[in-house]
């Protein structure tokens, strides 16, 4: 283990020490953090955006939660989600603030996925229940009143790994092809072999939360060469064919490195790439709630790629 070369902005330290203390994420941690989740008060949304659920089917369907602004020109375009936590935690409401903003200011519908949850489903549960929601929604395009040529795919995380993940899928079936592809602090290398994977100072999602995640999700292949690209995408030879991408990671963060070197490749594959690093920033910084001003502005700097990725103005 080691310790970052990295100062936490003060800001964002003063935030974290609002928030109630957590522990290591772990097989014995789970359950109740998981429970103080499901037991926290829903966040207030507003009534300018409709909410629906779509199932797609299959053994097991999968739930997607549709939201959309209640007064729009169709069709609109559609950022479809894959929300974090470690690959063992979250739901599709966690994207419901998130989308209670974006829908509105970029006039488009946002789509999440509830995916199933490791280590109960492991690889490639997951990663399938993405992939079908994905394929439902572009073949359902016209009736869910969404522009197939404005599909965005988005990942935070856990969800970021599971993105990129999809994206390669997409990319070597020859389906669906996503405009674009975000991907903020995305959980790529299963390996954890980076410097910065094994800070153990940092913050938010430490070293222990780190393997126990990759253990629960890979199950019996964590820690062996038969890990497969689509499960950790750093393990991926070719990242060439790729949608345009956004790659967005704290300098605190332990995926800083195996995220800087992500987008380093992409860049090298012909991937129009955008990277955005934010000092003193760790895992998770930029969630809604915190008014840092590096949260502030990695906020911004996303919205207002999505705009142009989108081919229109953020309100």
């Amino acid at each position: 283990m080691g310790r970052s070369p990295q100062t936490l902005d003060p800001e964002v330290g003063a935030f974290l020490a609002t928030l109630p203390a957590s522990p290591a994420l772990s097989r014995e941690s789970l359950p109740g953090i998981r429970a103080a989740r499901a037991a926290a008060p829903l966040p207030a949304l507003s009534d300018r955006v409709v909410r629906t659920t779509a199932t797609v089917p299959g053994d097991p369907p999968v739930t997607l939660r549709i939201s959309r602004p209640r007064v729009g020109p169709e069709p609109l375009a559609c950022i479809y989600s894959i929300h974090g936590g470690g690959f063992v935690n979250g739901s599709a409401r966690s994207d419901d603030l998130r989308f209670d903003d974006w829908c509105q200011r970029l006039e488009c519908v946002g789509v999440s996925v509830e995916y199933r949850l490791a280590p109960e489903t492991a690889y490639p549960g997951p990663l399938e229940d993405c992939y079908a929601g994905i394929e439902w929604l572009f073949a359902h395009a016209s009736e869910l009143g969404i522009d197939p040529t404005r599909v965005g795919l988005l990942g935070v995380s856990a969800g970021g790994g599971l993105a990129a993940g999809t994206a390669l899928r997409l990319r070597d079936r020859a389906g669906a092809r996503p405009a674009f592809l975000m991907l903020q602090a995305p959980m790529l290398d299963d390996r954890q072999v980076t410097e910065s994977s094994q800070w153990d100072d940092v913050p938010v999602w430490g070293p222990e939360s780190n393997a126990f995640g990759w253990q629960a999700y890979l199950g019996d292949a964590y820690g062996t060469a038969w890990v497969s690209p689509y499960a950790a995408p750093s393990r991926a030879t070719d990242l060439s064919g790729l949608p345009a991408t956004y790659v967005a990671v704290g300098s605190l963060d332990g995926f800083h490195d195996e995220d800087v070197e992500f987008a380093q490749r992409l860049v090298r594959a012909g991937v129009s790439t955008d990277l955005h690093v934010y000092a003193g920033a760790p895992h998770a910084f930029d969630l809604p709630g915190c008014e840092a001003s590096v949260a502030v502005r990695a906020r911004r700097d996303a919205l207002e790629w999505l705009a142009g990725r989108l081919g229109q103005p953020a309100k």
